[in-house]
This record gives C-alpha cells, structure tokens and sequence, in this order.
C-alpha cells in the first residue's frame, strides 16, 4: 500500500542532523561574477540583492564546487559522471535524472565580510605578434584575497541513508576547502578564486536521545561556537565527523613549482591605477600584508601559450599538429559553431613577487622617425619591478607523456632567460633565471618526483630524480606525437604516463 506523501511513512524518516559551519577565506582575488549586467564593468559580481555591495556566494555555486571535487578524487579527471552514480548520495540527482533523490546536503549562501573590491584589465594578444590583439580589451571585477565567507552546512541523515559513506564522502569534498585545492568562480585555472579554510565547527544532533532532540529545537539554527556543549572544533574534518578511512585518491596530475630570480625588471600591468606613472606593475592585496607585486596567472598563461604555439609549430609536422597540442594544454582559443568548449587542464597560479624594489620610475620618449625629434605628447612614463624572485606554480590534469614534454621545454626557456614575461620585453625586461624546480607525477599507481637545482658556483643543472624519464618525455613522446599529428597518434589511455616513464 502506497502511503500518502504527508504521512510518516512516507517521509525520509530523519534521526540525524550534523550541522558544520566554518569560515572559508579568500587567498587570491575571486571573480564571483553575475554574468551580463547594467555595469559598466565588463564582468560585474554578483552581490546580495538587499544592499547592492555584499559579496554573494551561492549555495548552489559552492555545491557545483564540492561536488566536482568529490566526483574527481572517486572517479578521477575527465571521467563521465554517468560511470558511477558519483555523489548522488549526498548531492542528489543529476538534472537529467528524473527519479533521483533530493540532497542529503544543505549548504547555505554566504554574504562576505571584510571586502574589498579589485579591478583587473585583461587584453588577448595577437600569436603572431605579439602585441594587442583587436577588439580583445576588457576589465574584470574581483573581491579581494582576504574577503571572508561565513559558510554553513547541513548534513540529513535518513533512517534508510548509508550513514557511513555520507560521512565519508562529505568528509572528502570539505578536504578540498581545508588543502586549498578547490577553486571558487571565473577564471579559476589561471589564479583565480584560491580559497582555504583553517578551522571547523561541527555539531550532530542524533535524534534517537532526547536531549539531542530537544536541543535541535531550541538551538538548531543558532550560530556554533567554540566552548559550547557538544560543538567540536578542530582543522581535520576527516577526525571531527569520524571518518577512520578517507575516500582513495583517484586523480592523475603533473605539477611543477619553480623559483626564479628577476634578470632586470618586470612590468606586467594588470592594474589601472588612477594616479601615478602610465604603467605600474601589478599589486594585489593579500592578507596581513597589504597589496604585494603580483604576476597575474592570466598574464603568465598568456605568455606560456604563445611560447607553447612557437615550440610546436617548430617541431610538428604541421600547422594542425600544433595547434591540436596547444589547445589541448591551455584549452580551445576561439569557440565557434559546432566546437565543443571544455576548460584547460592546466592550472597556473598567481605568483607573488618577493624581495623586489619598485620605487624607480623610468621616462621615455617617442622620437619622429622623419625629422628625429619628439614626438607631440609622446611623453610616458613606467614603474617596472626590479629584482626579486617569484614562484611558478603549474598543475596539469590527467598528464599525457606529450603534454609533460611540452612543459619541460616551457620551464627550460624560462629557466634560462629565453621567455621573457610581461610587457615591454623587447627593452629588456622580463627575464628570469631559474634557482631551484620540483616536479611531481603522482596517481594511484605512481608517486615519482624530481628536483632542478642551479648551482650557484658552476651554473651547472643538479638534477634529482630518474633523468632519462624527463629527457623520455621531449626526446621520445612530444616529438613522436607532433611528427604522427592528432589524428594518427595512437590512443592513450589513462595509465600511459605511468607506462612511459620507467
């Protein structure tokens, strides 16, 4: 007998409720956007609706998060959601899933504290030259690193749910907030929307005790603190809800981190700063430390791409060859009708640069090429960035043996001074020389990892680590895949990076 839907019965049957609230905070600029507006702003953010300046992070915005997040690390990058029923547990259904289940997660929307706005002026340039390309100026509104947002969520447990793999799988998705390995908003793959969170408060309200019950009602909603009677406070989520075992790890990436030194100056201008010299080297506000010179991780990918474009079609057999391999790597450059968009693999990160001077500020001129004078209101100015070091930061999912080829020669170039960075590289600027690299292939099937020393006495390369495995991925796969093309290669498969490099 079918039990009418406001009946007892036919209720989920709820005997747990576990609350956890936390304060997730923002470690580089974060573009929460609002899509197409009445802004002037090309990209304006999505604020709360009551005041018009609050800082909005919707419920469903941070779900779409963990539950991507959750779906990589059981399944790992790139596999269909329709392989498993991957977090349909404990995020619900599909869309297209007419008979799933609601969420057993209920997240909150979060209106952040302490922010601030920042404005990015971002340009595409043109591969072959180099330079501006038409029509390709636009502006970006960010909240600030360091804008808080007060986060709440809860989990229902129902008398027929699989309390364990709940815990479990919720567990593993608040892991990525507590690593700072999930992104938040626009622009997330090149070093946007960074966030972390140090510190949560749990509470369960087991409905099978009386004073649990009773407690839920007078306190349900009411804000967890510290001190207070049955809330849990600690910065391991997997030891506060009671998960023993966490969820194995199914990802496959390749990630690089390099220090360099600056050779000269740096300009990379990301900023529009509405007093001082014409151009300026790009300042971002971090927390407790103010605003700090930053390498924008769109203009780094920028810089990386091109240089990619130059070192394929070099090497490819043609045109089609390269291009298939850039936009493999960095994602498609241009999506017309009837091609399918999908995001880049790789990650760059905002680099911080550390140890620099700022306070020279150059003037030059425009000379008439004719009569070899001044030219009329030629008259700018520059403030570059001088010396220092910066940190690049490279992630690439679901690594091919090609791709991490294609890489290694990218860091070669930077490490010895041949991609310069930034604007104004034909005066000299933008040159780095590279101190110290580790590099990682980790999946469930391999671990390895290699370290780049420069010594400072010989200038010579130290390198720990299988060598003949990096010199494998240019010497044997990166070549062997531009010379046969992207059509004749032959399949890869997800265990082929593990294949090639023993």
């Amino acid at each position: 007998m079918k039990h009418p839907f406001w009946s007892g019965e036919a209720s989920r049957q709820i005997r747990k409720r576990v609350v956890i609230e936390a304060d997730l905070l923002l470690e580089t600029p974060a573009c929460l956007g609002a899509g197409d507006g009445d802004s002037q702003v090309d990209m304006p953010l999505l604020v709360d609706p009551l005041d018009g300046r609050t800082p909005l992070l919707t419920g469903a915005s941070l779900a779409g998060a963990l539950r991507a997040y959750l779906h990589d690390c059981e399944c790992g990058y790139g596999a269909s959601a329709d392989q498993q029923e991957t977090g349909s547990h404990l995020f619900g259904g599909q869309r297209a899933d007419k008979d799933g289940r609601q969420s057993a997660l209920i997240i909150d929307e979060a209106l952040g504290k302490e922010h601030q706005l920042e404005m990015r002026q971002e340009v595409g340039l043109d591969p072959q030259s180099r330079t501006s390309a038409q029509d390709r100026l636009f502006n970006r509104e960010l909240w600030t690193a360091g804008t808080r947002f007060p986060l709440r969520l809860e989990l229902v447990v129902g008398a027929e749910d699989d309390e364990a793999r709940l815990l479990q799988s919720l567990a593993t998705a608040l892991h990525g907030l507590e690593a700072g390995e999930i992104f938040l908003g626009a622009r997330k793959r090149r070093g946007y929307g960074a966030c972390r969170v140090t510190e949560w408060r749990v509470r369960a309200f087991d409905f099978a005790r009386c004073e649990d019950l009773i407690a839920w009602i007078e306190q349900g909603d009411a804000e967890l603190a510290s001190g207070v009677a049955g809330v849990a406070v600690g910065a391991d989520i997997h030891s506060l809800l009671d998960v023993a075992e966490p969820l194995a790890d199914q990802r496959r990436r390749f990630r690089l981190t390099a220090m360099f030194d600056l050779d000269g100056s740096l300009l990379m201008a990301g900023t529009d700063a509405a007093i001082g010299p014409d151009k300026q080297q790009a300042h971002s506000l971090r927390p407790g430390r103010g605003e700090v010179p930053v390498a924008p991780g769109t203009g780094l990918a920028g810089a990386l791409r091109a240089r990619a474009r130059a070192i394929a079609q070099t090497l490819a057999a043609d045109d089609q060859a390269a291009n298939a391999l850039v936009e493999e790597v960095f994602g498609p450059k241009d999506i017309g009708a009837g091609k399918a968009a999908y995001a880049s693999p790789l990650r760059v990160a905002e680099a911080v640069i550390e140890g620099g001077s700022d306070d020279w500020v150059q003037c030059r001129i425009r000379l008439d090429r004719w009569t070899g004078g001044v030219l009329p209101g030629a008259l700018f100015n520059a403030q570059p960035m001088s010396g220092g070091q910066l940190a690049l930061h490279l992630e690439l999912r679901q690594p091919q043996p090609h791709q991490i080829g294609l890489l290694l020669l990218l860091l070669k170039d930077l490490w010895l001074g041949d991609l310069p960075l930034g604007a104004e590289i034909g005066s000299g600027r933008g040159r780095l020389t590279g101190r110290e690299a580790q590099l990682g292939l980790t999946s469930p099937e391999t671990d390895q990892h290699w370290r780049l020393v420069a010594e400072p006495a010989s200038g010579e390369l130290a390198i720990e680590g299988e060598r003949e495995a990096l010199e494998a991925y240019v010497s044997q796969h990166l070549h062997q895949w531009l010379r046969e093309g992207p059509q004749d290669r032959p399949q890869q498969t997800e265990n082929s990076v593990e294949g090639a490099s023993v």
